[in-house]
Parts: C-alpha cells; structure tokens; sequence
C-alpha cells in the first residue's frame, strides 16, 4: 500500500446532541505488527453510540465514534497473518470494538479484534448483527441461562437487540413478552416471533405481564432501555427472577437500593458488558460461530429497518433517540 491511506473519520471534541458529530481527514499509516488497515463498506448504528456521544460514558476528548463495522481488508502489518488471527489482504472482516472510531471510511485494527466472516454473511447484514448479535448471543446463553419453557419479557422488542432476542429465546424454546411504544412495532415484534407484545403507550407494562402469567411474573426480564422501564421490571418480575439491565436507552438507573430487590421477590439484578463475555480466545470464537450459524441457517433474520449514507450519521443519530427506528440500522460507506 502507499506510505498513507486517506480515511474520513468522526471526531468528537466535545459531547452533547447529534449536532457535535464533526468529520475530519485523515491520512492513516500503514499498520504496525498486529495490526490490519479495513477499508469500510457498512458501519453499524447502535444505542452505545448515543451514549459515548452525549457523554453517559465518559469519553477522553477527542474521540472517534461508533464500535461496529465490516469491510475489507486491503493492508496488514507484520505476523497477522500468523496463529488464530490468519488474516490477508482482501479478506472480509467486521468488528464490534471495543475501540472507538467505526464511523470512518477506514480505520486500523488490532488483529485480535477482527472476525473473518464467512461467505454467507454479507456486509450489511454483519454490520447490523454483529454487536446485536453478540449481545443477544451472551445475554440468552451465557448471562441469564434461559432455559426451554421459561417466560421472559424482552422490553423494546421491535428494536436492534430486542428482535434478535425474541428470536434466539424462541428458537430455545422460551415463552415471549414483549413490550413496544406503538402498534406498527407491535406487528414487527409478533412476526419475529414474541408470543405477546405489550403496547405501553396504552397499557401499563407489570399489571399486563402479570395477567398475562396468571399473576405469577417472569422468569427473566430483559431490560435496554433503563430508567423508564425500571420499575415494570422489577414489578414484572417473579420471585427469584433476574432482571439483566444491558442499556440506557432512556437514562442509566441509578440509586438503587438492594433492599428492594428482597422486597420484590428476593430478585436478582445484573448489569453485563459484552465485551466481559468476549474477552477469551475460546469464547469469541464460540459465540461468533453461533451467531453466524444461525444468521446463516435463517433460525435469525437479521432486519435492517433503514439506511443512512455514513455522512448523515448525525441524522441517524436523532431517529434512533426519537424512536423513530425499526431493527437495525447501518450507515452506507
């Protein structure tokens, strides 16, 4: 490759609204050993974006932007094509992160944080999957153990994460209550497969969940969207359940006080991190090949709602916090 690649590049110099998603040039040197230059086709939209963007997770100024994105890879450094990586040029690729700065034309990775995609996996579908699968992958599997014939309720189940959810738990053979903001998103989350959907903007959430299972609750509640669907969770929950707070989609839940957990029902609470249950080798590789597997076999229909250029990320941005979004969304490179 010629001594520099140039590259289009977000960056942040400060947080706040859409409006602070700034573009800047860049000329990006050739990649160092361990490291792959991925020229971009598809980036992924996801509500983690919003957060390190309005600053609910801190950021050191500047900073690129956005975790998820596919693309090809045109230059590597010195031993990638070595071991488990086997990286070459013209390879596809994609990468959930956990490094900032997927909203680029281009951008230099470390090897280790690559997945090679098979040839059934297209690059839209892998930027739109790859982190929302991942996540639905480790939350169902290995996070809450969802067994067959257990009830869950999926809170914005007609989004990114919540479609893909709704679906893996159907596939293991889970009963599913889903909860949506209007009736359109309601027939989008029935045909992924929820067994009941409930519309909050009519209906209060727990007093539905709980008619809904004879009074009883859920097994599991899993919950993206935080502050504003707090208290349905817990009130939703049975006794001895496990609410898996994975986002702040509205706000972070703050404050709470453990006391009530035993109040409820001697409920349990976690807050994972996908990249917690993708650190090890053995783990990724495992989690990756199910994902693929069942994208592939059609078990996951992976929706993407809509499409931006790249360039109108900042838009994108605003439709997402609005809700104005079905599924997943990727920006076009």
């Amino acid at each position: 490759m010629p001594a520099s690649f140039p590259a289009k590049v977000v960056r942040l110099t400060a947080t706040g609204g859409p409006d602070v998603i700034a573009w800047a040039d860049v000329d990006l040197p050739a990649p160092a050993a361990g490291e792959v230059l991925v020229q971009h086709t598809a980036v992924g939209l996801n509500m983690i974006d919003t957060y390190h963007r309005r600053g609910i997770y801190p950021l050191a100024l500047p900073s690129g932007l956005g975790v998820e994105a596919a693309g090809k890879v045109v230059a590597v450094g010195e031993s990638v094509g070595e071991g488990m990586t086997g990286l070459a040029v013209g390879d596809r690729v994609a990468s959930f992160g956990p490094g900032l700065g997927a909203y680029a034309t281009a951008r230099i990775y470390k090897a280790a944080d690559l997945f090679k995609l098979p040839d059934a996996i297209s690059d839209t579908v892998a930027a739109a999957a790859i982190l929302k699968g991942f996540t639905a992958e480790f939350l169902v599997e290995r996070c809450a153990c969802v067994q067959p014939g257990m009830t869950v309720l999926v809170h914005a189940a007609a989004g990114g994460v919540g479609l893909l959810l709704v679906q893996w738990l159907k596939h293991i053979g889970a009963t599913v209550i889903g909860t949506v903001s209007t009736e359109a998103k309601a027939q989008v989350a029935l045909a992924a497969g929820a067994d009941h959907v409930i519309n909050y903007s009519i209906d209060a959430v727990a007093p539905a969940v709980r008619e809904l299972t004879g009074g009883v609750g859920v097994r599991v509640t899993f919950d993206g969207v935080g502050r504003d669907t707090w208290e349905a969770s817990l009130d939703s929950t049975d006794t001895r359940g496990l609410i898996v707070s994975y986002g702040n989609a509205s706000a972070p839940v703050t404050g709470v006080a453990l006391g009530l957990l035993a109040q409820k029902g001697s409920l349990f609470l976690t807050r994972p991190m996908l990249y917690a249950y993708y650190e090890d080798p053995e783990e990724r590789a495992d989690g990756a090949a199910r994902v693929w597997d069942l994208i592939a076999n059609g078990t996951l229909d992976v929706t993407v709602g809509q499409t931006y250029p790249l360039a109108e990320v900042a838009q994108a941005h605003a439709d997402l916090e609005a809700r104005r979004t079905t599924g997943s969304t990727v920006l076009v490179v």
